[in-house]
């Protein structure tokens, strides 16, 4: 048994959720939707452009939800992920999941959204075992800000190492699935790296380094 471990947003489904539950929280009325969402398309260009400091991202991000519990948050975000998310996984995405189940390898999907949306995205696709960012939690309410390392770049390694120590596995034989050059410290780690729908950085890393580059739909 082997890790084969996934990316979310741009490789599992076709879109980003951070910036779709941005435009959810503007229909829920909790921002406005003009000023919110551009605020958001300018950090998320300089999240492609790979230049994105992510704790500027998720303090944006988080302080619409400061102050609400997780279980309302929760129950808003089941629903939309239906709605919104459900017409987007790519179904490229769910053969190759399939069939690492049948090979017996063990799903994980390390992601830099926010928890609560990797794992009801996840939990959609029949995976049950992911890394997020972690928001924090005080006296039954989002603070706004976050806990722990943030999975993105350097920091997925991080958490991943930790939550391999944990589990009490290791990399031997392990997968990664990318769409990001953000994510080339960890393509760079697994023997196993694939590239999905690469954006024009990782698709020259990818065809330089003589990797498997998938185009899902």
């Amino acid at each position: 048994m082997a890790l084969a471990i996934f990316d979310l947003d741009e490789t599992l489904i076709g879109g980003d959720c951070a910036s779709l539950w941005s435009e959810q929280m503007g229909r829920l009325g909790w921002v406005d939707p003009e000023s919110f969402m551009r605020k958001n398309d300018e950090l998320m260009a300089a999240y492609s452009a790979g230049e994105l400091a992510m704790e500027d991202y998720m303090a944006f991000a988080l302080e619409p939800i400061a102050g609400r519990t997780p279980e309302e948050i929760e129950h808003l975000v089941e629903p939309w992920v239906e709605d919104v998310i459900e017409p987007i996984i790519y179904s490229d995405a769910c053969t190759i999941i399939a069939k690492h189940r049948a090979d017996g390898d063990r799903i994980l999907v390390i992601s830099a959204s926010a928890t609560f949306l990797v794992e009801a995205i996840a939990a959609r696709i029949g995976i049950d075992e992911v890394l997020g960012i972690d928001p924090h939690v005080i006296n039954g309410v989002y603070s706004g800000a976050t806990v722990g390392v943030l999975t993105y770049r350097e920091g997925k390694i991080t958490r991943l190492m930790e939550w391999l120590d944990a589990e009490g596995e290791n990399l031997e034989g392990a997968s990664f699935y990318s769409d990001s050059r953000n994510d080339l410290p960890l393509l760079k780690k697994v023997d196993y790296p694939h590239v999905v729908n690469p954006d024009a950085v990782l698709k020259v890393e990818a065809e330089q380094a003589g990797w498997p580059v998938h185009s899902w739909k």
